[in-house]
């Protein structure tokens, strides 16, 4: 299987599977800054995948994947890394906090929900794909459909060649845009019901057509509808791409992309860290421990698709772990992470390069924003460097939510050009040390009020 990276054409691209876990680590780098440890990881157990994929059948199925648990403080890139990971190789990817299964039946999930999910995002990356090839039949076969409709009746004893110009004439107007504002009659089909299924395991949403168990009741005819040309073929356009691609070939194929590539984040595990104590909230913390269990070992999940092995689905768990320990995990768990990576706090320097080198960085954000109402932002290297030196320091001196904080100190330097930019005369604005120091200086100065603001 050749995956081609995302955003690029197959003839200036590298193929997945070309990629050595160097290079996969220097995409990686192109987004998240530093945790060259979790990275370095994340990079091994792509390429164990992509070797596997190469071994003969009966071989690689005994080969497992390594699961990985990432230790760190919020904000330092534990789903980001895993995020990232998933675009690069093109996998289902979904993110599931461990602390949504507790108490099952009362406010919690059944654990089974994070594969059906999966598989959901598995369906609509490949219906995406599949929408890209068809893409161009569909639109030429919505037009044709509406030059039927918009043609006036043919005349008795009129001749084709004529009926052929009148065509090609609408068709031309049609592609400049001069008969969008035209009403026009279409033909639509009314939306199918879905049902929900209350099971056992919670609340199942079944898509039966009732209309094709109860026709008399429901009526499955077609109704016209008055719509502007433009949204007509639009509406056009949906249809024809619904009749080019066959769903149930794009439903196989989503069940066998989640099996043999799907990632799934769990997030919050030291959350549910705890051995049984005998009452309490550490009950439901090992039980649902024990619910993760036969998912991450390998079972089979029954979906509204069919079953699903999870045998080789890759699992990424994470947690901060201050208090929880990855040893206050039952062994049986512990045992299916083999791979543990433990995430730095950020330096003031990681902070400098979060600001400034991914290609969507923070102040690259900004400068965007503010450029779209013709307002030019610049930021001196200095001014960068003294947002950065505060956020550490507001990190050390309250809680340490890592690179999160950047955010609420951007947000307090830019307040006043946000909200004064329609109004500002002077459209170029140099932000410097003195324009940050002069934001930010009563707030960072005050450790009770930076609690509250910063």
């Amino acid at each position: 299987m050749v995956i081609y990276l995302p955003g690029q054409s197959s003839k200036e691209s590298v193929a997945l599977d070309e990629l050595t876990p160097r290079e996969i680590v220097q995409e990686l780098d192109k987004h998240v800054i530093g945790q060259a440890a979790a990275k370095k990881a994340v990079a091994i157990a792509l390429r164990n995948r992509i070797r596997r994929q190469k071994l003969d059948p009966e071989m690689a199925e005994e080969v497992m994947p390594k699961n990985i648990l990432m230790m760190g403080p919020t904000g330092v890139g534990k789903t980001e890394v895993a995020r990232r990971l998933a675009k690069l190789a093109n996998s289902p990817f979904i993110k599931i906090e461990a602390t949504k299964f507790t108490e099952v039946g009362y406010v919690g999930r059944d654990v089974d929900s994070m594969i059906r999910d999966l598989v959901e995002v598995a369906i609509d990356m490949l219906r995406e794909e599949k929408l890209d090839q068809v893409a161009e039949r569909a639109e030429s076969n919505a037009e044709e459909r509406m030059l039927d409709i918009l043609m006036p009746p043919q005349q008795e004893g009129e001749e084709s060649s004529s009926v052929e110009k009148t065509r090609e004439k609408l068709r031309g107007q049609l592609r400049e845009g001069k008969l969008d504002d035209r009403m026009v009659d279409i033909e639509v089909r009314e939306r199918n019901m879905p049902v929900e299924i209350v099971t056992n395991t919670g609340v199942e949403e079944m898509d039966i057509n009732l209309r094709d168990m109860l026709p008399g009741l429901f009526g499955g005819k077609n109704r016209r509808r008055k719509m502007r040309v433009a949204e007509g073929l639009d509406y056009l356009i949906s249809e024809e791409e619904q009749k080019l691609i066959d769903m149930d070939h794009v439903t196989r194929q989503a069940v066998e992309r989640v099996e043999q590539s799907g990632i799934v984040f769990l997030d919050e595990m030291d959350k549910i860290a705890g051995r049984e104590g005998g009452r309490g909230p550490d009950v439901s913390r090992e039980g649902v421990q024990r619910d993760i269990l036969p998912i991450v070992e390998g079972t089979t999940v029954s979906t509204r698709y069919g079953m699903v092995r999870t045998d080789h689905i890759l699992f990424i768990a994470a947690g901060a772990f201050h208090v929880a320990k990855p040893s206050d995990l039952i062994p049986e768990l512990q045992g299916r992470f083999p791979i543990r990576v433990e995430m730095k706090p950020l330096t003031t320097g990681d902070f400098f390069r979060i600001l400034t080198e991914p290609k969507n960085a923070l102040i690259k954000q900004y400068i965007a924003l503010m450029d779209t109402e013709g307002i030019h932002l610049k930021f001196t290297d200095e001014a960068i460097s003294e947002i950065a030196a505060v956020a550490t320091q507001v990190n050390e001196d309250t809680e340490n939510i890592g690179a999160r904080r950047l955010h609420t100190i951007m947000e307090r330097v830019l307040e006043e050009i946000s909200f004064e930019g329609p109004d500002l005369k002077k459209k170029t604005v140099t932000i410097d040390p003195a324009y940050v120091k002069k934001r930010l200086a009563d707030i960072a100065r005050d450790q009770d009020l930076s609690r509250y603001i910063l």
